[in-house]
């Protein structure tokens, strides 16, 4: 499988499990200058901006550890870029995290993990 069809069904996987725990998916792969968030979401009074990072095996390291410093930085300013392009939002917002580990020989997702407030 290729690194980006990897990154598309990574996502999808991600959309069931956060819309299981009563996420609702505003909007998907949002980009602006400052980069791109993957996934739009509100939970209750949060709109919450999603990163997932989606692995096939550990060798090159979890999907936690490939969360840089500079991609952290870009995640926050592509954030507050989204909200001051939306206005009407809830003022509370966080940024979450959603590690997919798949199965290489194609069978369900041996791990879908979200992390709330994974810069906080």
């Amino acid at each position: 499988m290729k690194r980006q069809e990897t990154g598309k069904l990574g996502e999808q996987i991600a959309c069931k499990a956060l819309e299981k725990k009563g996420y609702r998916i505003l909007e998907k792969n949002y980009r602006c200058r400052h980069g791109e968030i993957d996934l739009v979401a509100r939970q209750r009074d949060y709109i919450v901006f999603v990163e997932v990072r989606t692995k096939t095996g550990n060798s090159f390291g979890t999907p936690e550890e490939s969360l840089t410093a500079t991609k952290k930085k870009k995640l926050v300013a592509t954030a507050l870029d989204y909200l001051s392009s939306h206005p009407g939002l809830p003022e509370n917002w966080r940024i979450d995290f959603v590690a997919v580990e798949l199965d290489p020989a194609g069978g369900p997702p041996k791990r879908v993990e979200i992390m709330e407030n994974a810069l906080g």
